[in-house]
């Protein structure tokens, strides 16, 4: 079991130079939205995944958090063939999107929260994911944390806009359900 912790970000304007990022090409399916329960492919890879928000919520110590940031997490590999038959399945749309990975900004910690809390800059990425058809237009960035505290450290990078984070609408199982 694993544990996701990561806020989430609409977006200003894109990156210069995009075409420069790594990044993968992923397609999933939601077979179920509450909790998450999802195939996907990423580049060649393919693996199902149960999140649940609510899991989270009852290990969370703070009762005052309206939507957790975190969520429990659980990934199970797949062959191709189990993938594509369990795909058919899916309700609601298929979500294509293209994830760059992106270096964290550089102005992402103060020095004092980078060593107070441990944090290795370096192994942070933002991922930004550009969606395709149904959601032409749809851009949003993620970053994952080791920690809650490393999460509410952050300083979002300029080209963010509005942090999203536990706003149902820009949950990509709660979009697979858009018309």
């Amino acid at each position: 079991m694993g544990v996701e912790i990561e806020r989430k970000y609409t977006v200003k304007e894109l990156p210069k130079d995009l075409d420069k990022y790594p990044f993968h090409v992923i397609e999933q399916g939601y077979l179920n939205v509450k909790p998450a329960i999802r195939v996907r492919r990423e580049d060649d890879t393919y693996y199902m995944t149960y999140k649940n928000r609510d899991m989270y919520a009852q290990q969370d110590s703070s009762p005052q958090q309206e939507a957790p940031i975190g969520a429990t997490e659980y990934n199970l590999p797949l062959d191709k063939d189990s993938y594509e038959h369990m795909l058919t399945k899916a309700d609601g749309n298929v979500i294509r999107k293209k994830r760059y990975l992106i270096p964290l900004n550089t102005d992402a910690f103060t020095e004092t929260d980078a060593q107070d809390l441990q944090i290795d800059k370096s192994a942070l990425k933002i991922e930004l994911d550009v969606f395709d058809a149904p959601y032409d237009g749809t851009i949003i960035a993620e970053v994952e944390f080791p920690s809650e505290e490393a999460a509410s450290a952050y300083k979002p990078a300029d080209w963010f806009d509005q942090d999203v984070t536990g706003d149902k609408r820009y949950s990509n199982a709660q979009m697979s359900l858009r018309q």
